[in-house]
């Protein structure tokens, strides 16, 4: 044939039947490092971010699970189209342009916004090897995706999941993966109090114990009208578990005080609890602040000086001999332990102990006739009686916990204003004096918060060790990152190869810890995923080492 022209012509015919396709766009994954809670219908597992540059159509996503994962207890994975990106955010790499499923709005707490996120696929029953059918169009730019998991209602507590995002079609052909981020496994949980739950709009300050007949207790503040600190509608709430976390008793109320004296509910709130068992006699405690009158402002700054609950913030306690089921009238020790001239005297929130010789012990906070707050405790040597309080530990320090770790010797982890890292101090003398620890503000990083520390003697775990366990967010700047982390060495040194991240998410980021048995340590908490979030987990995991 001469004329090439023609020739062309040809092959462009013969060819275009068959054209080929431009490269797809690169699929980018970030797996999610946040609990799995078992009640909840979505749970993110996987964010998915395609910048689409040339692909038109999102076909498929194939998930593995992994090996041990008990297919039996998931109800369903899901895919979701989450939509696209708005020009604001062009130049900065974002995986989701919203919360798919909020933790502060009550009544949606549980399942994917349906108008945020639009349901693509859903495999029930699934096997190891999941195909995620999407056929979603894509929009030009960056297009959002994720993945959800289901458990069922009988999944344990315990269980662990583990899966990978093995391949994407796009286009109708593979298209190449570029992992952001993996977490090894997922943990379960339960959301023990949701924004919404009872009619209350929030709930803060965890607190956590196990009764000497293995109910695990927890306390929180219920705060009626919003999230907001004392002095507001807020009553003392508490759950019970009997079976190591897994199911929540309806909640109960061991402490409020209503229009007391004539003034508005939101006028005589009683919050921030820490609660203790008695080890030797099986009585639990909870200590709270009550503020009367203040005008609905924050009590931080608008208690006074004096005694009397028309002035000053007040020490209440109530207590319970039948393992928390139901609870004392309020008890006043105010007097026994306040200063006229201190502004502010309350415990520090989260949980107390009982020393080996019986002594009960609260961590203690007051602000000073200076308005410097300091942290310090308060005990009682009879069973509750009476109580008294201890000196300073460290000026400018709030919320602390305290742990006997030696027969006598009491050490105090604190929240201090300066920033950055707890401060840590013991005393011998139930704080007449004090020492500076050779951790503090050295060894655990913080964004100025509550923690937890407790005291696990070599009797009372699987491994045989003393052990101090820690939580709390692991940032010196921001409430995010969760994380239980163990010391072998009395708190000199947190090795990161016993640490455990829970929950990288955002939350308000008050933790507390307890032993559930000798091999697993349970922990409630102020989750990204709901307002108070307990989760077990096994000692094995949080330590590595021999």
């Amino acid at each position: 044939m001469r004329n090439p022209n023609l020739l062309l012509l040809i092959i462009v015919f013969i060819l275009a039947p068959f054209k080929l396709s431009a490269a797809a766009d690169t699929v980018a994954v970030r797996e999610t490092r946040i609990p799995v809670l078992i009640e909840r219908q979505d749970n993110e597992l996987f964010h998915l971010r395609i910048e689409a540059a040339q692909s038109q159509m999102l076909n498929e996503v194939k998930l593995n699970f992994g090996k041990d994962v008990n297919l039996n207890e998931i109800e369903a994975v899901k895919l979701y189209y989450g939509g696209t990106e708005s020009a604001e955010k062009r130049g900065k790499t974002y995986f989701a342009p919203v919360d798919y499923i909020p933790n502060n709005i009550p009544g949606k707490t549980l399942v994917a916004n349906t108008s945020y996120s639009v349901l693509k696929s859903e495999v029930k029953a699934p096997k190891r090897e999941v195909i995620l059918k999407a056929d979603q169009k894509l929009f030009p730019g960056v297009n959002y995706f994720w993945i959800s998991l289901q458990m069922k209602p009988t999944a344990s507590v315990l269980s662990k999941v583990s899966a990978e995002v093995a391949e994407a079609k796009v286009d109708g052909q593979v298209a190449p993966l570029k992992m952001v981020r993996k977490a090894d496994t997922h943990y379960m949980g339960v959301g023990v109090r949701h924004a919404g739950d009872d009619g209350a709009a929030a709930y803060r300050i965890p607190g956590l114990v196990t009764s000497n007949k293995g109910t695990l207790l927890g306390v929180y503040d219920v705060r009626y009208n919003n999230s907001a600190d004392l002095q507001e509608y807020v009553e003392i709430g508490l759950s019970r578990s009997t079976d190591g976390g897994q199911t929540w008793e309806k909640m109960r109320i061991p402490m409020a005080f209503g229009e007391y004296d004539g003034l508005p509910k939101a006028q005589n709130g009683v919050g921030d609890p820490a609660i203790l068992v008695d080890k030797k006699t099986g009585t639990i405690w909870i200590v709270a602040a009550w503020t009367h009158g203040m005008g609905n402002g924050r009590a931080w700054w608008n208690s006074q000086t004096g005694m009397d609950r028309n002035h000053t913030a007040q020490l209440m306690m109530v207590k319970s001999d039948d393992d928390g089921k139901t609870w004392s009238e309020p008890m006043n020790v105010t007097e026994q332990v306040k200063d006229p001239s201190w502004y502010f005297l309350l415990q520090g929130p989260g949980r107390g102990i009982s020393m080996e010789d019986g002594t009960l012990v609260f961590a203690s906070q007051y602000i000073g006739s200076d308005r410097i707050p300091n942290a310090g405790i308060i005990y009682s040597k009879d069973h509750g009686k009476t109580w008294k309080i201890s000196t300073l530990a460290r000026t400018n320090t709030t919320e602390s916990q305290v742990a006997e770790v030696e027969p006598g010797v009491l050490m105090l982890n604190m929240r201090d204003n300066r920033g950055g890292s707890r401060a840590v101090s013991t005393t011998t003398d139930m704080g007449k004096t004090w020492k500076e620890h050779v951790s503090s503000r050295t060894a655990l990083q913080e964004p100025v918060c509550m923690a937890s520390l407790i005291s696990v003697k070599a009797e009372d775990n699987v491994l045989g060790k003393d052990i101090l366990l820690f939580s709390n967010p692991n940032d010196t700047k921001n409430r995010h990152s969760i994380t239980i982390k163990a010391s072998l060495d009395g708190g000199v040194t947190w090795l990161p190869e016993n640490q455990l991240l829970l929950d990288a998410g955002w939350g308000w980021g008050y933790s507390c810890l307890t032993m559930i048995d000798k091999e697993t340590v349970g922990i409630l908490y102020e989750s990204s995923v709901a307002h108070m979030t307990f989760q077990a987990v096994k000692l094995k995991d949080i330590i590595k080492t021999k």
